[in-house]
């Protein structure tokens, strides 16, 4: 499905503005990537009777580790050094067009979801290689078991996606939630339940979170973000860092509006960007929170049946697809 061109109406937003909602999406998603995992660490150590760090941890662990020295191993490629790099700017690229706190954001016919999800594929691309470049054992087994969710997760996030865009008539993700906005019964719709279960499956994937992926484990039997990522350190390690909570973020402010549009500014006026921003993080704040609190009673599946969890995501990605051509 090819994407409906925008049409730009007499009397909308400039090209500074927008290209300015873009960039401020960029620095929503930069900031509050590090802040929502910092608050998904304290609200599951509350839940578990502990302190906790702040919320702002993962700010500091980021600045401690930019002052440190890039240390990589003998024998490895400036691929080690790209990596991290990628996975930053590809995650940068996307957020600077997908609908997070405008509908009107810079580029906004080329914010197809197939490129939002390709964007996203390249940096998964980029930190396997880079968990691969060093040679270890810890490295490969991580990448490919990376690579092995990645194959079924991503799919299920296009396919989750499409769902919504036969109901809009547009694969274009702002013309997708303008097209939520204009139409309101439409949230409530089977298709767009079903979409919205398998793309939750297919966020907790993507950002490694429990029961797919244990970020806080070194346990040689069950890493996978990890093992890839033991080779980086200093700088390296704080690109790799920044990029998985940018990813987190992203997804879960695309997640948000995509099915809880309220709040998103389609005007790109200063007030209402500002009351967008707030609706953005409170929406993302509160799915961190029930991430946090699901993973605190749940287990971390074997590795064996994570793709069994994914096919079901995707499958009822396929059903929301379906019903929305019998409903059309």
């Amino acid at each position: 499905m090819t994407a409906t061109t925008a049409t730009v109406v007499a009397g909308g937003p400039s090209a500074w503005a927008t290209a300015a909602a873009s960039v401020l999406q960029v620095g929503a998603v930069a900031l509050g990537g590090p802040l929502l995992l910092g608050l998904m660490g304290k609200v599951r150590a509350r839940a578990e009777g502990r302190t906790g760090p702040p919320v702002t941890q993962v700010l500091l662990d980021l600045r401690k580790l930019v002052r440190k020295e890039a240390v990589r191993a003998d024998q490895a490629s400036a691929v080690t050094a790209l990596a991290p790099r990628l996975l930053v700017a590809s995650a940068a690229v996307a957020a600077a067009f997908t609908p997070l706190v405008t509908t009107r954001p810079v580029v906004a016919t080329g914010a197809d979801a197939f490129v939002v999800v390709y964007l996203l594929l390249m940096g998964s691309v980029a930190l396997a290689l880079g968990g691969l470049d060093a040679g270890t054992a810890f490295g490969g087994m991580g990448s490919s078991r990376a690579m092995t969710i990645g194959a079924i997760s991503e799919p299920a996030l296009l396919v989750g996606v499409l769902a919504l865009a036969v109901q809009s008539g547009t694969s274009n993700l702002p013309g997708i939630v303008d097209a939520s906005l204009a139409h309101p019964g439409w949230l409530a719709s089977p298709q767009r339940l079903l979409a919205l279960a398998a793309l939750v499956v297919v966020v907790i994937a993507e950002t490694g979170r429990v029961p797919v992926d244990n970020p806080s484990t070194h346990l040689e039997l069950t890493m996978v973000h990890e093992a890839m990522v033991l080779e980086q350190a200093g700088p390296d390690l704080a690109l790799v860092t920044m990029g998985e909570a940018m990813r987190l973020g992203l997804l879960l402010g695309l997640l948000a509006n995509l099915f809880f549009p309220w709040g998103i500014d389609a005007s790109v006026s200063g007030p209402a960007v500002v009351v967008a921003l707030a609706a953005l993080g409170a929406k993302t704040a509160a799915m961190a929170v029930l991430i946090a609190l699901v993973e605190v009673s749940t287990a971390k599946l074997r590795l064996f049946r994570v793709p069994e969890l994914l096919a079901g995501g995707f499958v009822l990605a396929v059903v929301a697809v379906m019903t929305g051509l019998v409903a059309r």
